[in-house]
């Protein structure tokens, strides 16, 4: 299959980077991607070693030959001790983020204090937890409907440690070609999110566009780019051109959806940019969980907003307050906004500085608000006096430089009216009583 003149992003067919187009069954294609690596061992040869490691923080990854292993974030979230999976770089892994979900919402439990734990673990885990939760009192048809189901979803757990055949639809936020990996989120009733929406206003690209999912609508832009119709050429023109023009994989149209489409306090999986991650939602606004393992220190810093198409959102604690990371090495691609912390650190530099000048050691035990208001009043007015005592003595400075054969000499472009007011008058008459002097 030719790839296109302009090759839109890589395809979100797949949890595994991918590049778009490729054929199925190419060693380019999600199906090769997707295949569970040989050589594993079992979960079950791997407790003693798992539970021995998490008892020594850094354990070398030598001791999993060829497995992954994760680092565990203990956090405190609504009240609980909760663990959170980290990862060390931005791959596709929807077993982190389906896992995160899980233990978030308390359903899974892990060891406490356990600092590390391999992929075939956190499958065993996933793997009894789907067992436990058979539904008790359902009909022989739903019985028989859930078992085959949970079969179904057990022939592809191995995939959720390189990623899912994901193919979104342009037309919902909820809307995927549906794919046998999909059953795992319907088994553990986990909502699948994206928001790689077309704005239903836009009529052309609309019409480009229709119900076709990602991989349908690549298939589209080559057969019309080599049509003879004028009218398909530029239809697969302007197919491309939004692929193009929505490389993040996330449009204003489709974040609004989302945020209107995920329910309050709801726990969730968001798929954007060959990535899964776990979202919630906290008083109106989105947001995704911080699983970068550079983090892994940083106890404050557990989730970021999602309120741009951009990616650059603000990192918060547990209770969802911005809380900038505390070393500036560890910031995420995902920048901190800069109005944030220029914010914040004004609100510091002015308590550092109010802190410095007033000397609350000479201030008396038992002092009532009133008596303490006005000492405050009182401090506050000596620094205002001295303020204006130094721009009348600057404003003195300049004119005595500049001389003073024009009354305007002493002015200062750019100075607030404040300042051009008081000390300009004071000199006037310093002038004035000078010339009466000679």
């Amino acid at each position: 299959m030719a790839s296109p003149a302009r090759p839109p992003p890589p395809s979100p067919g797949a949890g595994a980077e991918s590049p778009a187009g490729a054929a199925p069954g190419s060693p380019d294609s999600p199906e090769s991607l997707s295949s569970p690596p040989s050589g594993c061992p079992s979960g079950s040869e791997l407790n003693s070693d798992v539970e021995e490691a998490a008892e020594r923080p850094g354990a070398p990854r030598e001791r999993f030959p060829g497995q992954s292993v994760y680092h565990i974030k203990w956090v405190r979230w609504k009240e609980e001790n909760t663990p959170v999976i980290t990862q060390n770089e931005n791959g596709p892994c929807p077993l982190l983020a389906i896992m995160n979900v899980l233990l978030l919402a308390w359903k899974i439990k892990l060891p406490p204090m356990m600092e590390i734990i391999t992929a075939e673990q956190l499958m065993e885990y996933l793997g009894d937890y789907i067992l436990d939760a058979k539904p008790k009192e359902i009909s022989e048809i739903q019985r028989l409907n859930y078992e085959q189901n949970m079969s179904d979803a057990m022939a592809i757990l191995h995939k959720l440690q390189t990623g899912l055949d994901v193919n979104v639809k342009f037309t919902g936020v909820r809307v995927f070609e549906y794919t046998p990996e999909c059953i795992v989120f319907d088994l553990l009733d986990i909502p699948l999110y994206h928001g790689w929406l077309v704005d239903p206003q836009v009529a052309d690209i609309v019409k480009a566009v229709g119900n076709c999912s990602y991989n349908q609508l690549v298939e589209k832009i080559i057969s019309c780019k080599q049509s003879d119709n004028s009218e398909l050429v530029s239809e697969g023109f302007v197919a491309e051109q939004f692929l193009n023009n929505t490389a993040t994989q996330l449009t204003y149209h489709g974040l609004c959806e989302l945020t209107s489409a995920v329910q309050e306090g709801e726990l969730c999986v968001f798929f954007r940019n060959n990535h899964f991650s776990t979202m919630t939602k906290y008083k109106g606004q989105l947001y995704l969980l911080v699983t970068d393992q550079g983090f892994l220190t940083e106890e404050k810093v557990v989730w970021e907003s999602l309120h741009n198409v951009d990616g650059d959102g603000n990192f918060c604690d547990s209770e969802f307050h911005l809380r900038p990371p505390s070393d500036p090495e560890t910031v995420y691609r995902g920048q901190q906004d800069q109005i944030d912390q220029d914010y914040l650190m004004a609100l510091s530099l002015q308590q550092e500085q109010q802190n410095q000048e007033i000397n609350w050691e000479q201030i008396p035990e038992g002092i009532s608000d009133l008596e303490l208001a006005k000492k405050l009043q009182e401090e506050e007015d000596r620094r205002a006096s001295q303020y204006y005592q130094e721009q009348e003595q600057a404003a003195a400075q300049v004119q005595q430089v500049q001389g003073a054969a024009s009354p305007a000499s002493g002015r200062q472009s750019g100075s607030n009216e404040r300042k051009r007011k008081e000390p300009r008058e004071k000199e006037k008459e310093k002038e004035k009583n000078s010339c009466v002097l000679l």
